[in-house]
């Protein structure tokens, strides 16, 4: 076979995967394989408490690892359903290669919200009903001035929508 030939070949025989993977990684956004954030130095205690979400939505972290979470959206595509959980559950710090994430498993289920309006990919579909449990995979960050919060994504991810949790204020 000749070295033209032999090219011809080589390029052939690639073309398919290469089409392939090509196709695969388009819809690949930034933060489709999000990494984390860096952040290993947060402790179960520095966790604890309760954060809140601008929107409403609220997590209590115990001690002990149970959860109390009241009127949650969900993360990811589940998000574009409308549904907020609320509940009770567990939770648990993890610490990965690309930073810390909080597992949050919701457990028993004691109520289900839709937010208002409802989202356009709900209003146009009949949206899968709310599950009875569910679990989010809240990153561990910090912000400018050292402190911690807790973040997920939402919708689309390549989008790339950051769904933030912060300190609650105590009341008076």
């Amino acid at each position: 076979m000749a070295g033209g030939d032999r090219r011809r070949g080589w390029a052939a025989a690639l073309g398919g995967p290469v089409v392939a993977l090509a196709a695969l990684t388009a819809c690949a956004g930034p933060f489709q394989y999000y990494e984390g954030t860096g952040v290993h130095d947060t402790t179960a205690a520095d966790l604890a408490g309760g954060w809140q979400h601008a929107a409403g939505a609220g997590v209590l972290l115990r001690q002990d690892g149970t959860a109390l979470l009241t009127e949650l959206d969900g993360q990811d595509f589940d998000f574009d359903d409308g549904w907020r959980l609320s509940g009770t559950g567990t939770w648990q710090l993890t610490d990965r290669q690309g930073g810390q994430v909080v597992r949050l498993a919701l457990t028993a289920r004691t109520g289900v919200e839709h937010r208002s309006p409802a989202p356009a990919a709900a209003a146009t579909a009949s949206p899968a009903p709310p599950p009875a449990a569910y679990a989010w995979s809240l990153h561990v960050g910090r912000d400018r001035q050292g402190g911690v919060g807790l973040f997920f994504f939402t919708g689309d991810p390549d989008a790339g929508d950051a769904y933030v949790l912060t300190r609650a204020v105590p009341g008076p």
